[in-house]
């Protein structure tokens, strides 16, 4: 059986979920790379690790943290496949050669760091669990996730940033994850509730992320700028100030939602998913019109 074969009768479920805005709509499009629990069959046949491992790299539930974001005027995008299959917030071609079974086309990008931490377009290994593959993969695998999984992703993503820009000249993508509650950077996740990035003021205006910080500490949250997640390859490639498109990224610690353990929502979910609302509202309220483009 040839991979495409293999992958076909894998896809019992949508690449991408994408709910619209609901009602008056507003500059404002939530992303969530890294929520989809859709695991192919074929993939978890070639993994040495259990299913558990796998979802270690999920950002369980993120998509419904925001849930609410549609009613409120924004777009809501998902991935509905695994991040630990292939990852959506890195460039197509980030790849480890030591993955593959043949040499990688000299166009790959083999030197990121994130390759070097076997955390690359598709990961060689998960936080804590160890290499995934039970065999090396042929780049012909790399090629069919990226066809069927990954390009759907980023046509659907860029086509709304587009629409909106053209709509209303200015675009906010608010791209949303979740961090292990501890081992996030050499100062534990346990002191701070979330992290939003901005590159260090490169992708969005700095009223986005001050606005976005004012909402959260409102709701009672402790707040980390850009340590230790600045923002990965959503923010970096979408965030373009200048042109009027903004990118803002948001990390959420999971103990204050889930059991990391279960994989199950915990009692402070609705604290959570109303602090995220609230959070939504202030950025869908900014006055994207008098935002300079720099």
């Amino acid at each position: 059986m040839d991979n495409d074969t293999r992958m076909a009768q894998d896809r019992d479920a949508p690449a991408v979920v994408m709910r619209a805005a609901e009602g008056p709509a507003v500059p404002l499009i939530v992303c969530s790379p890294h929520s989809g629990r859709h695991y192919p069959a074929s993939f978890l046949a070639d993994s040495r690790l259990e299913l558990a491992a796998l979802r270690r790299s999920e950002d369980s539930f993120v998509d419904e943290l925001f849930g609410d974001a549609p009613s409120l005027g924004a777009s809501l995008l998902a991935a509905n496949f695994a991040r630990s299959f292939i990852d959506v917030n890195r460039e197509p071609y980030e790849l480890d050669p030591a993955t593959f079974a043949e040499p990688l086309p000299p166009f790959v990008n083999t030197g990121s760091t994130r390759v070097a931490s076997g955390f690359g377009t598709i990961a060689q290994s998960v936080a804590g669990g160890g290499p995934i593959y039970r065999r090396k993969l042929a780049f012909a695998e790399a090629e069919v996730r990226l066809r069927d999984y990954y390009r759907p992703y980023h046509e659907r993503l860029a086509g709304l940033v587009s629409a909106v820009q053209e709509r209303f000249g200015r675009v906010l993508l608010l791209d949303c994850h979740s961090m292990p509650s501890a081992g996030s950077g050499d100062r534990g996740a346990s002191e701070i509730d979330v992290v939003l990035g901005d590159r260090f003021g490169r992708s969005c205006d700095a009223r986005v992320i001050d606005d976005a910080e004012r909402s959260l500490l409102d709701s009672g949250l402790r707040v980390r700028r850009n340590d230790p997640y600045a923002g990965g390859f959503t923010t970096e490639y979408y965030g373009r100030p200048h042109q009027g498109i903004h990118a803002l990224q948001i990390e959420i610690n999971r103990a204050l939602y889930m059991d990391e353990a279960r994989f199950e929502r915990a009692p402070g979910f609705a604290r959570v998913r109303a602090a995220m609302r609230r959070l939504l509202a202030a950025l869908a309220g900014l006055r994207f019109g008098a935002m300079a483009a720099e």
